[in-house]
C-alpha cells in the first residue's frame, strides 16, 4: 500500500525522511520504503505519526479528507 499523504504531509511542514525517520526511531531507508509502498508501515508508527501531525490515522491513509483528528476518545481519560 503506498500512502501518498505521507509525503505531502511532511513536505507541507518542510521536513525531510531523515527527520520524520529519527523521530520514528528507524532508518531514512526504512521511512522510504513506507512512502513508496514497499515495506507496510506498522499502526504504532502510524499513531505515532498522527499525533505528530495532529490528524488522524484515517487522514495519513486515505479514508478521509478532513485534515482534524477525531475528539478523544472517552476510553482513553480513564
Amino acid at each position: 500500500m503506498k500512502i501518498e499523504r505521507l509525503k505531502e504531509i511532511r513536505e507541507d511542514k518542510d521536513l525531510l525522511q531523515k527527520d520524520i525517520a529519527k523521530i520514528l526511531n528507524i532508518t531514512q531507508v526504512q521511512y522510504s520504503r513506507y512512502e513508496t509502498g514497499l515495506r507496510v508501515i506498522p499502526v504504532y508508527h502510524l499513531e505515532k505519526l498522527a499525533l505528530f501531525y495532529h490528524t488522524s490515522i484515517d487522514y495519513l491513509i486515505g479514508l478521509t479528507d478532513e485534515r482534524t483528528p477525531y475528539p478523544k476518545s472517552i476510553l482513553s481519560k480513564k
